[in-house]
């Protein structure tokens, strides 16, 4: 079985080498720098799960998100901030995000979210 696709889209470089170290055992993981970047490298790309930081340069997590949808996007999506109060539980049930995580953020919990997204709970043998 094919590993799954994960795009980590955060302006901060630590960021993005942590969620790399921390996923890249279990899946393909690709990092991109700004909402730009992302609109235009997953436009025609099939990814399993985005996970965008919410301030970002050019737009926020949240608009990204929405974007993609325009685009396409099925998949799964996350995000995390460091400013819990700037997003609105609404908006994310309405853009299918299925979870949002505080930075600064504790690796496992994210990890086990992560999985749990991704992983069948009833594999097939």
């Amino acid at each position: 079985m094919t590993a799954k696709k994960i795009v980590i889209v955060d302006d901060d470089e630590n960021i993005r080498k942590t969620f790399t170290l921390l996923l890249g055992k279990k899946y393909r993981v690709s990092s991109l720098k700004d909402s730009r970047e992302a609109l235009s490298k997953l436009k025609n790309s099939r990814v399993d799960l985005v996970i965008a930081d919410y301030k970002l340069p050019y737009m926020n997590g949240m608009e990204l998100i929405k974007k993609l949808r325009e685009q396409g996007f099925e998949g799964e999506a996350m995000l995390i901030t460091a400013h819990p109060d700037d997003v609105k539980i609404e908006d994310m049930s309405r853009l299918a995000i299925s979870h949002f995580f505080v930075k600064p953020l504790d690796l496992n919990v994210l990890d086990l979210s992560i999985d749990r997204v991704l992983q069948p709970r009833f594999p097939l043998e």
